[in-house]
């Protein structure tokens, strides 16, 4: 049985999450501050956390920071009002595995935590293998032939990106609007940049560039022999 906590401010919302969650079989915790949350947090052991971002006495990205330094591995999905680009950045680049914007509906709520719960063991769903190339999307560690390769977390987002697509081409306007501010008039020359850096490090032929339509990651022929 999972278990997970929730973290929300809102009495209503609160309990509303707590009675469907427990309805779905989940056993659940709550609190509704960031300090307490913090120290449940620390001092038990849940599935998942619930976190959201605008929160008394110690906010969301302080309580995600805090127990990411304290070595805290379990999945934390993060809850705003704010349906920002940035927010959603700040929120994956400070640790977490997702963000969900406020309003949401319950039953899509529920299959993005049970996506987010993933067996260790289970490396069919964490891991994503394309060639010699291998992200897991639980450790969020890559590894070209057998050899761990340090992303930054713009550069790892975007390669989480291509390689879940697997074969299939992404485009320059997906990624925009899924990992930069589309108002952002330099976000362009960014992930032109993001680009360079990844094929620096993985080869340009390995991330390969799809005339009028976007990005895509391969498998090299020589990689069947590595």
């Amino acid at each position: 049985v999972m278990k997970i906590l929730i973290v929300e401010d809102n009495d209503r919302l609160r309990k509303s999450l707590t009675d469907y969650l427990l309805d779905e079989g989940f056993i659940v915790d709550s609190a509704d501050n960031g300090m307490e949350a913090l120290h449940m947090g620390m001092n038990n052991n849940y599935n998942l956390i619930l976190l959201d971002v605008m929160l008394p006495s110690l906010c969301g990205w302080d309580v995600l920071t805090a127990l990411r330094n304290a070595g805290k591995t379990m999945p934390i999905l993060m809850l705003s009002a704010r349906d920002k680009v940035e927010g959603q950045l700040q929120s994956i680049n400070m640790g977490a595995n997702d963000y969900i914007t406020k309003p949401f509906e319950m039953t899509e709520l529920v299959a993005r935590i049970r996506a987010a719960i993933c067996p260790e063991d289970d490396k069919s769903k964490t891991e994503i293998r394309i060639g010699a190339l291998t992200l897991n999307t639980a450790t969020k560690m890559v590894y070209l032939n057998g050899k761990q390769v340090d992303l930054l977390p713009l550069e790892y987002s975007l390669l989480e990106m291509l390689m879940q697509s697997r074969n299939q081409v992404v485009t320059k306007f997906t990624i925009m609007q899924r990992l930069f501010d589309p108002d952002d008039d330099s976000a362009s020359i960014t992930l032109d940049a993001q680009m360079f850096m990844l094929r620096q490090k993985f080869g340009n032929n390995r991330i390969q560039s799809r005339s009028g339509m976007g990005y895509q990651v391969v498998a090299l022929g020589y990689d069947m022999a590595s």
